[in-house]
């Protein structure tokens, strides 16, 4: 007996869900290979950060055109092309022999990243009607992508141990390449009939503000905040975006409808509350898998194993959150998770050099259930506050968010983090000058960096280490009580009332089953 239609509309659901995890999951599985890509391909200290950072820069730069690109010539062709590029551009950073040839190959990476995921989160509004169905379906998203972070830690740090650094890329190359073949199999084509403007000017500047913002920030810990290379690239960034801002309200038919998306409160609040749990999270996930190998002096599976709990409680939650919001609505859960979001990251705020991991896990328990209440109903109150065409241009704008978010939150905590650790040694060891000093300073986020030190320099410096990620984690906590504050004033209490909508014909969804019979 051939499967029916409705049991193919949830195996597309599973391949959009597996796609859109090894997106979220490669902006953390490189992160445990650094030092040994940095040994095999001679990376410096300061350019080694730019295997993540080349992927993040592009990836949230490209989001926005890579959402309306999907609107207008077809989601499902974007989703595969996106595969294609990605698994091709895993390939070849694999392949890489050099460090300007990796960093490229992770930059192309981003760039179909940024293609094939808006494409993904706008197919699954597309093919499951608004309501109970709907929010089944974000439970399912919200769940996989939800734990594709902590995954890319444990799944690194296997592969980098078992197998060596390549192949935290190579394991995207089967992936996309099965995804790419089954997606005209399972996955409806639809797209926005009419004219097709794609606002060639809003995409230009908005990439290039976005991308410059997002370069000043990350480069922060080297250059400082207030430099000049700082203080004017963040100012050519934001005239870049004023620019965007002005040639969207010219436009007939703009990238980003201003200022009507904006007008509506839900979308507001859901992307404002994103930058700051995205800031939270990611900077935790970074900085505390620092501090388990460098500090604790776990192996980087070791640490990997540490995130588990966490996972294994949003894989658990996050089904369950989707259908929950159907009684409850998006704001309640979104709300109670982000406040036990903001309570986990507060106790593991209170970790010393003595503490050890036995004061993270109860905070990773705690997390994995806010993040299990939060993806799905964020995902879901975003794509039922606008109208199926502007699909692609809502999920763009989340995830366009969120990437910012996230590399905002790592540049911050890491100055943080340099900042404090600086004070700290300066007081625990006045006699440290010059180069030494800098040499310590930079062991705080690089235990290779501390080899040879004398005992009581490596002391002073992990203890530096864990006061400066004390008071991040702080920071984070009420970042996260911030985006609960939002959204409890901007969400909407419940999921709008599905509007009357007419399906427009969907040849490829028409010969779905007979093509899967």
């Amino acid at each position: 007996m051939s499967p029916s239609r409705s049991t193919n509309k949830w195996l597309a659901l599973a391949l959009l869900a597996a796609a859109q995890f090894v997106v979220v999951l490669d902006a953390s599985i490189v992160n445990v290979a650094l030092p040994s890509i940095g040994a095999d391909l001679n990376f410096s200290q300061d350019d080694l950060s730019w295997v993540v950072n080349a992927y993040v820069l592009v990836f949230g730069g490209f989001l926005l055109l890579g959402g309306r690109l999907a609107d207008l010539l077809g989601r499902r062709r974007l989703f595969i092309v996106g595969l294609i590029l990605f698994s091709a551009a895993s390939l070849a950073g694999g392949l890489a022999t050099s460090a300007g040839w990796l960093v490229a190959a992770r930059a192309v990476q981003g760039l179909g990243a940024a293609r094939l995921s808006p494409a993904a989160l706008s197919l699954v509004t597309v093919m499951f009607a608004e309501g109970s169905e709907r929010n089944k379906a974000m439970g399912v998203w919200g769940a996989v992508a939800g734990s594709g972070g902590a995954v890319g830690v444990l799944l690194g740090g296997m592969l980098t141990e078992w197998a060596g650094w390549e192949w935290v890329l190579f394991v995207n190359v089967p992936i996309g390449i099965a995804a790419a073949l089954l997606a005209p199999r399972l996955l409806p084509e639809s797209r926005n009939e009419g004219e097709r403007h794609f606002d060639i000017a809003g995409a230009v500047t908005i990439t290039a503000g976005l991308s410059l913002l997002v370069y000043a920030l990350v480069d922060t810990n080297s250059a400082g905040w207030a430099s000049t290379q700082t203080i004017g690239l963040g100012a050519i960034a934001l005239a870049l975006i004023g620019a965007f801002y002005v040639i969207e309200r010219r436009q007939s038919n703009p990238l980003v409808p201003f200022p009507g998306i904006f007008r509506i409160r839900t979308i507001t609040g859901i992307n404002v509350s994103a930058v700051l749990i995205a800031a939270a999270l990611f900077s935790m996930f970074f900085f505390i898998s620092l501090y388990m190998q460098n500090v604790l002096g776990f192996s980087p599976l070791e640490a990997g194993v540490r995130f588990l709990p966490s996972t294994l409680v949003v894989m658990v939650t996050g089904p369950i959150a989707g259908r929950l919001a159907d009684r409850l609505g998006a704001r309640p859960l979104m709300v109670g998770g982000l406040l036990i979001t903001s309570v986990a990251l507060f106790l593991q705020s209170r970790i010393d050099v003595g503490s050890g991991y036995g004061t993270l896990w109860p905070g990773f328990v705690l997390m994995g259930l806010g993040l299990g209440l939060i993806m799905s109903p964020m995902s879901m109150a975003a794509m039922n506050s606008v109208d199926r065409s502007k699909a692609g241009v809502a999920s763009g704008t989340l995830s366009m968010f969120r990437m910012v978010g996230g590399t905002f939150g790592v540049a911050a905590l890491g100055a943080l983090v340099a900042g404090v650790g600086r004070h700290d040694l300066e007081q625990s060891l006045p006699g440290l000058t010059g180069g030494a000093r800098e040499r310590v300073v930079e062991g705080l986020g690089c235990a290779a960096a501390l080899e040879g030190a004398p005992t009581r320099v490596v002391d002073a410096a992990h203890a530096a280490f864990v006061d400066a990620l004390s008071q991040g984690l702080t920071v984070a906590s009420i970042a996260t009580l911030a985006a609960a504050v939002v959204a409890w004033f901007l969400i909407s209490p419940k999921p709008p009332a599905p509007a009357p909508e007419r399906r427009e014909p969907e040849p490829a969804s028409e010969a779905l089953a007979e093509a899967v019979a």
